[in-house]
């Protein structure tokens, strides 16, 4: 179908629905219609496997499903079950759960390099404890965080740091300082203009390229040598790098470790997790200073801690980091091959993991641009593929990959004559997409 005959009139008055009742129209901003072409995002009524349909009856195979949280597929029958069962059986009293011993059992056998663990509603939430934890355990005012990561939290230590730093002071910003990924003797400099005040370096450990051979060992290095606490934020990399996350991968241990997304297959449900002597901190049996870690009224509920130990069970007993790879590598593969088919594979450019893909849309320069991401977004769209990433999940099959990589060469065909025209304005069918982080709507 030609995005010129294609439209979402249901989509699009509900869209207009939730704008009038909900700030930003959605819960996420990185859901917002503003992050798709004009008039063309979908409201999703229901998925199921590796596929959603949206109100206007479309079918679409998703991608970066739930923003990467979905890694099993929708409605993956494993986990419903194991939610089901608890469902009658109520999901949060007074007191604990018995359900939460054997969620921490069973996290702390998936990530054998935690010893201790607890568990919340979001990562945020996780985030933010390990920053408190790292600075109760160290006595130190600064949080040092990686530049490079996009997303570490909603709170102020960091989203101060962002375009987005309304409502924040300064004197709150101060405190967190930054560092860039992969250089040690930046990180080094910075530990030491400020020595001793850096309670903690904080970073995913990996994201859309591999870290450098020792940088991590290196990192673990310099955080003992300035008495800093190690955070490695896992809520990408956790399960999709391996079950143990990135530090299972890459045989490197962190103080705290912080996982979520994957690990309820869209349930809510998110981890702290590290060395015990941290961690006790926040638990009652030590003699120091108390520190209220994590207190949630629904961040042990029986279903989502259900959901947690299935999905952990899932990827274990089936291999299922293993699957995202391969399917991973035969869509960059495919999407690549189109790309460069169609004379732009320097232009639409396919990074990262082969279970966390990403991909850019570069301009006649080679500079990044909005411009062509919605060119190149309105095609896929229009051929039945939601892929604000091209993040994949265990439940799409080779011929989703083969019908997505069809779907990219004939999105890559008009990215083509865009490119010769030298304006890419005819193609985008109104304003373009717009980057979450911004200081004006």
């Amino acid at each position: 179908m030609e995005p010129e005959e294609f439209g979402l009139p249901r989509s699009t008055a509900a869209n207009e629905r939730l704008h009038a009742l909900v700030p930003g129209g959605a819960h996420t901003y990185a859901k917002g219609d503003d992050q798709y072409p004009e008039n063309l995002a979908p409201v999703i009524s229901h998925g199921r496997g590796a596929h959603v349909w949206d109100v206007d009856g479309n079918r679409y195979i998703e991608y970066g499903s739930g923003l990467r949280s979905v890694s099993l597929g929708h409605a993956h029958p494993r986990v419903t079950e194991a939610v089901r069962r608890e469902l009658d059986r109520g999901s949060n009293f007074v007191r604990p759960s018995i359900v939460e011993v054997e969620a921490a059992e069973r996290f702390l056998a998936t990530v054998p390099t935690a010893e201790m663990v607890k568990f919340a509603k979001n990562g945020s939430d996780a985030t933010t404890a390990a920053v408190r934890l790292a600075r109760a355990a160290t006595g130190r005012p600064l949080v040092a965080l990686c530049a490079d990561h996009p997303f570490f939290s909603t709170d102020d230590w960091f989203i101060g740091t962002t375009p987005m730093s309304a409502g924040i002071p300064a004197t709150t910003t101060d405190l967190t300082v930054s560092f860039p990924y992969g250089d040690l003797a930046a990180t080094e400099e910075l530990l030491t203009r400020h020595r001793g005040e850096v309670a903690c370096l904080i970073l995913e450990p990996a994201t859309h390229t591999e870290p450098p051979p020792g940088y991590l060992a290196g990192l673990r290095e310099v955080a003992d040598r300035h008495g800093c606490v190690l955070v490695f934020d896992e809520m990408i990399t956790g399960l999709r790098w391996s079950e143990a996350g990135a530090q299972g991968l890459y045989g490197v241990v962190p103080d705290l470790s912080t996982f979520g997304k994957a690990l309820g297959n869209g349930f809510a449900v998110s981890a702290l997790a590290g060395r015990r002597e941290l961690m006790e901190l926040g638990g009652l049996r030590h003699s120091g200073d108390r520190v209220f870690l994590l207190s949630t009224t629904h961040g042990a509920e029986t279903h989502s801690l259900a959901a947690a130990m299935a999905v952990q069970a899932t990827y274990t007993e089936e291999g299922i980091t293993a699957r995202l790879h391969t399917l991973g590598e035969r869509l960059a593969a495919g999407v690549r091959d189109a790309a460069a088919g169609m004379g732009v594979g320097d232009h639409l450019v396919v990074r990262g993991r082969a279970s966390n893909l990403v991909y850019a849309t570069l301009d006649e320069q080679g500079r990044p641009s909005q411009e062509y991401r919605t060119l190149f977004l309105r095609r896929l769209l229009a051929g039945g593929v939601l892929a604000p990433s091209f993040v994949v999940s265990s439940a799409l099959d080779d011929a989703d990959i083969d019908h997505t990589v069809d779907v990219v060469a004939q999105a890559c065909a008009v990215y083509r004559k865009a490119l010769d025209a030298g304006d890419p304005t005819p193609w985008t069918g109104g304003r373009p997409v717009k980057p979450v982080f911004r200081r004006q709507a």
